[in-house]
């Protein structure tokens, strides 16, 4: 938050700064064009050789980028815990200036009115959904996934939980998803999505023990916390990317639970052979062979977490217009209803 003794910020839309930086004139190095790409809570425009992120200047319950003391706060959070996994990648951060005739430039001089991330872009043809979707990851890939996330896993600390808060984290996760997906807006199945969180409680009852077991053998860690195939990178060096950096809450979670999410989304794309071989290699490499009852009830709250994250896209002027939202959020609940039959 800005403080009384602050200078005051410019007021620049967030459309014109938009529109600046759709310019290829607009970044430092030569480039033929820019491509721009809206999500949730930023825009990012790929040059030909760079990614810069903008964080929107949005507040939801769970994130507030409001203020530009915030936005620059989480942009260094970003760079911070990213370089765990893509310290090639995560380049720095750059100022976006509006200077005295009114102009808005990348690292110029004048006031700062926002901060931007600058990446290295990194090859579409080398991330792992499109290579699970055009059949070109190998076993090898697979097998280097594997190595990559158990060494980074074995580098996080525990984190310690007082004695029943971890389970009731899935309660309280389950209680937000019925009453978000059972909104009328969303025109979604009432009664499926009832089904789902009615058998997740019943199994997370029965999971209950195998929850204390995992925190006090340590495997509840500070971790990525959106572990998905797009995140992913084969690239030789194997970087992982977009790590949830504005919630140390949601980055927090069992091993297990971060290698069932990529399971899952490997499994949404038709490679579930992939997500199989992953965690197959894991556990020889970490000596660590999670329950697997505990694994299906893990994917089943994953899925039905992101049918609400996917939902909520329907929220927004920009996407609501758009099938796709409503689909894959029910693609994510039949998901769901799949692994916690099998828990």
């Amino acid at each position: 938050m800005r403080t009384a003794e602050s200078p005051a910020v410019p007021e620049v839309t967030l459309e014109s700064k938009v529109s600046f930086l759709r310019q290829a004139t607009s970044f430092p190095e030569p480039t033929y064009r820019v491509e721009a790409i809206e999500t949730h809570m930023s825009w990012i425009f790929l040059t030909d050789g760079h990614a810069y992120k903008l964080k929107k200047p949005v507040r939801y319950s769970f994130l507030n980028f409001s203020q530009i003391d915030a936005r620059r706060h989480y942009c260094e959070e970003e760079l911070r815990l990213n370089r765990r996994l893509a310290p090639q990648v995560y380049l720095g951060i750059v100022r976006l200036t509006l200077n005295s005739m009114g102009h808005l430039q990348l690292d110029g001089h004048g006031t700062v009115i926002d901060w931007l991330i600058k990446m290295r872009r990194l090859p579409t043809h080398r991330m792992l959904d499109y290579c699970l979707r055009n059949g070109t990851a190998s076993r090898e890939d697979g097998l280097r996934v594997a190595a990559r996330l158990a060494g980074f896993h074995r580098s996080c600390q525990p984190i310690a939980f007082d004695q029943g808060d971890y389970p009731r984290r899935f309660e309280c996760q389950i209680d937000e998803v019925l009453d978000e997906l059972s909104l009328p807006a969303y025109r979604l199945a009432v009664e499926q999505v009832t089904d789902v969180c009615s058998a997740q409680r019943g199994a997370l009852k029965r999971m209950t023990r195998l929850l204390d077991e995992r925190l006090n053998s340590g495997r509840i860690v500070e971790g990525h916390g959106d572990l998905r195939p797009e995140h992913i990178c084969l690239e030789p060096e194997l970087p992982i990317i977009d790590c949830l950096e504005f919630s140390r809450d949601l980055r927090i979670a069992d091993t297990a639970d971060e290698l069932a999410f990529l399971m899952l989304e490997c499994e949404r794309l038709g490679a579930a052979d992939f997500g199989d071989l992953v965690l197959k290699s894991y556990c020889e490499i970490s000596g660590d062979w999670p329950n697997v009852a505990l694994m299906h009830f893990y994917r089943s709250c994953r899925a039905s977490l992101r049918a609400m994250v996917t939902i909520r896209h329907l929220n927004e002027e920009t996407f609501r217009y758009s099938p796709e939202w409503r689909r894959r959020a029910e693609d994510y609940l039949h998901l769901a209803q799949q692994h916690v039959s099998r828990c």
